[in-house]
């Protein structure tokens, strides 16, 4: 099972090497990542790995085959879980602001208690409204039933899903009239979040980045951040992703 996900599988573990060049463990123990290629929650966590430069091991778990280990690494048996400084970490919004206190470099949570409450704000927002209006009915339908091979998809819920993208566009729009980065003028968890879920649903070729200029920009800078190229080179067996996917111009 995967984190706020139901019964689909957006949460589920994978590991991936980040930059070699500031390894943070401070133990022998390698850090590692269970989760899923196209699960938002574990892309988020693998984003801020890679934006902080820890290097990490991935480990794809097919969460819905109910692997023995799994409760055992968290006892919610839900994904991403991640091994760091021989700890086990759960729930991916737990692992992040973690990560953003034990690996301070780069910063990724602004200092004061309203700004920081706005990122908390938006990262609920995506892994609460937005997984549930948008990622869930269009992956869950697209793809994990194919890969799950548990049936058709559910043309009335992928046409729920993406009448429900619109409002979330102009809304993201709104606020980056006035903002540099989603949550305030510097980059943040929010970011992140955000493009995880934009990413997987890109895969797929479903964002109508010719809705907002401004928003299709800001997915543009931080897609072209070194953090994103794990990300970018992603294949998932059986999906080819969409011809833009890994471009970085693709406006």
């Amino acid at each position: 099972m995967v984190e706020n996900a139901g019964s689909g599988p957006y949460q589920s573990g994978v590991v991936e090497r980040g930059d070699r060049q500031q390894p943070m463990n401070t133990n022998t123990q390698t850090t590692r990542l269970y989760h899923s290629t196209l699960s938002p929650f574990c892309r988020k966590v693998r984003l801020v790995l890679a934006e902080k430069r820890i290097e990490v091991e991935l480990v794809e778990e097919r969460y819905w085959e109910n692997p023995p280990d799994l409760k055992r690494r968290n006892p919610a048996g839900k994904l991403p879980v991640l091994r760091h400084r021989g700890n086990m970490l759960a729930e991916s919004q737990a692992i992040i602001e973690y990560l953003d206190e034990a690996c301070p470099n780069p910063p990724l949570m602004p200092q004061s208690p309203l700004e920081r409450h706005e990122v908390r704000r938006l990262c609920a927002w995506f892994d609460d409204k937005f997984n549930a209006e948008v990622t869930q009915p269009i992956l869950g339908e697209r793809v994990w039933k194919k890969i799950m091979r548990t049936g058709y998809p559910d043309s009335r819920m992928v046409k729920d899903g993406l009448r429900a993208i619109k409002e979330h566009i102009d809304y993201l729009t709104s606020l980056l009239e006035s903002r540099r980065w989603l949550a305030g003028n510097a980059l943040s968890l929010a970011d992140f979040t955000a493009a995880a879920h934009f990413s997987c649903l890109d895969y797929i070729s479903d964002v109508d980045w010719d809705r907002s200029e401004i928003l299709r920009d800001w997915y543009a800078t931080i897609k072209s951040r070194p953090a994103f190229r794990p990300v970018l080179a992603d294949q998932v067996p059986g999906l080819q992703p969409a011809p833009h996917y890994a471009e970085l111009d693709f406006g």
